[in-house]
């Protein structure tokens, strides 16, 4: 029996590559590799030779399908959690995981995790006791209050804070702080969500003492202060302190209540930071209850901080909604030691990560940059373009809109002058490296850039080079 010649079209296709080439190639790439990405290689590969088939069709090059394979890994990493190189400046980005938590929190906390716990078990008397240990009592003593309670995010605080405490009745805020924050926090809906009655007192940019006391009636609850997060208002405005608002609440029997957002415990010593105030001192403006969040620039983990008078607090805790909201036993573990690192400076600099990337000043960052310079080929040989220039960095996070704090940056020019085609091949890289955009230049900034990175930064640099 004869067998048919492969006709031309089935012989071009021989020579596309195998699924054990494409393991080849995408180990030499320090790509990664499984189940998952064996199946996405081998789908990739059949809808190549599927579309080659068909009327009209040509297999493509060898070059061509390794690059549409890589592509399709890349939209599959995508959705997978993984560490990046944050090389925007942005300390408290939102979007790529918002505080760094230090190695050692994690390895202090790691046996809690995989034990049993008294989470929930007062060992002395032998029954049920109070979930969260030592954190309420750190809380208040780092913030000079009377009691403090914790939630799984700030946005959770604001929601239990009106709820029990404000359900049915009235909460007076100023037209210029009914903000959006995130992709759904709106101070609006949360207080529909609560059952709280919202009253909006003066406009936009100008909301005076007079504006608050003229709303007060016998069902108001509270006049509410919210901080604005990620934006700032300037020129024709006026808005009233919470001191004012205390000293109003105070004669007028109306508690006043603060949502800060973004707090810490620390007083910072870099130039742009030195006249943030402590939650101690925002506290004792005279607000009575206070929220904010953990994972900004406190540095910990995601949750919800309230602090206070006791009376309001015994409240919120009594209330049904609290229970839903509580935080699970491995951030309670972590937050309860990265409050302890306040207590002692030394230990909070060298631990809390936030702190220290807020604290860092370009010579600090000179080192590393130096570093990072000697594993590149010489810039006059490569087709790529580098230089260090000194820029700004951002806190981040919803924290502090206004600041900008001076940094180092290696800039990277293009030859062909697309720098966000340049960014783009650089979150393809493994680790992906998330940099800024800034005048048809991609910036690497140091200020967020840890000394492990630098090997794999380096790398990804350097294949920038290969490919031209």
């Amino acid at each position: 029996m004869s067998t048919k010649p492969p006709t031309p079209l089935q012989e071009r296709l021989r020579h596309l590559p195998s699924v054990s080439e494409v393991d080849r190639h995408l180990a030499a790439r320090g790509l990664p590799n499984g189940k998952a990405v064996r199946d996405a290689v081998q789908d990739e590969l059949a809808r190549i030779r599927r579309e080659a088939l068909e009327p009209g069709g040509e297999p493509p090059a060898r070059e061509t399908v390794l690059a549409a394979i890589e592509r399709r890994l890349g939209r599959l990493a995508g959705g997978q959690l993984q560490p990046v190189i944050n090389a925007t400046g942005v300390v408290v980005h939102t979007n790529l995981g918002r505080a760094v938590l230090a190695p050692a929190w994690l390895a202090d906390a790691a046996p809690l995790l995989s034990a049993y716990t008294n989470l929930e078990f007062d060992l002395q008397t032998g029954k049920r006791g109070a979930r969260g240990g030592r954190v309420p009592h750190l809380l208040a003593r780092l913030a000079g209050a009377e009691a403090a309670l914790v939630v799984n995010n700030n946005a959770a605080a604001v929601l239990l804070l009106l709820s029990a405490l404000a359900g049915g009745r009235e909460v007076i805020v100023s037209r210029g702080e009914l903000v959006e924050i995130g992709g759904a926090f709106r101070v609006p809906d949360i207080m529909r969500q609560s059952g709280a009655r919202l009253v909006e007192v003066g406009t936009t940019n100008r909301t005076r003492l007079a504006d608050y006391a003229d709303a007060i009636t016998p069902e108001t609850a509270a006049l509410l202060k919210v901080h604005r997060s990620n934006f700032v208002m300037s020129g024709f405005v006026e808005e009233t302190s919470v001191a004012e608002l205390a000293g109003l609440g105070a004669a007028r029997g109306v508690p006043v209540w603060h949502d800060l957002g973004s707090g810490n415990f620390y007083r910072f010593e870099q130039p742009a930071l030195r006249a943030i105030p402590t939650v101690e001192q925002e506290l004792h403006a005279g607000a009575d209850v206070l929220t904010l969040s953990g994972d900004k620039l406190l540095g910990s983990v995601q949750a919800g901080i309230v602090v206070g008078r006791a009376e309001p607090l015994r409240v919120m805790q009594r209330h049904p909604l609290y229970r839903s909201l509580r935080l699970d036993k491995l951030r309670l573990a972590v937050l309860e030691r990265s409050l302890l690192d306040y207590l002692d400076i030394a230990a909070l600099r060298a631990n809390n990560r936030v702190v220290g990337l807020l604290e860092r000043t370009p010579e600090d960052m000179t080192p590393m940059a130096r570093t990072l310079l000697g594993l590149l080929p010489q810039a006059a040989a490569a087709p790529l373009r580098w230089e260090l220039v000194r820029d700004q960095s951002l806190p981040g996070g919803g924290a502090l809109p206004e600041v900008r704090i001076d940094t180092l940056c290696l800039a990277l020019q293009p030859a062909d002058g697309d720098a966000d085609a340049l960014a783009t091949r650089l979150r393809g890289h493994q680790p992906p490296v998330v940099a800024r955009v800034q005048e048809g230049r991609v910036l690497l900034d140091f200020r967020t850039i840890f000394e492990a990175d630098l090997p794999a930064l380096a790398a990804a640099i350097q294949g920038l080079c290969r490919a031209g």
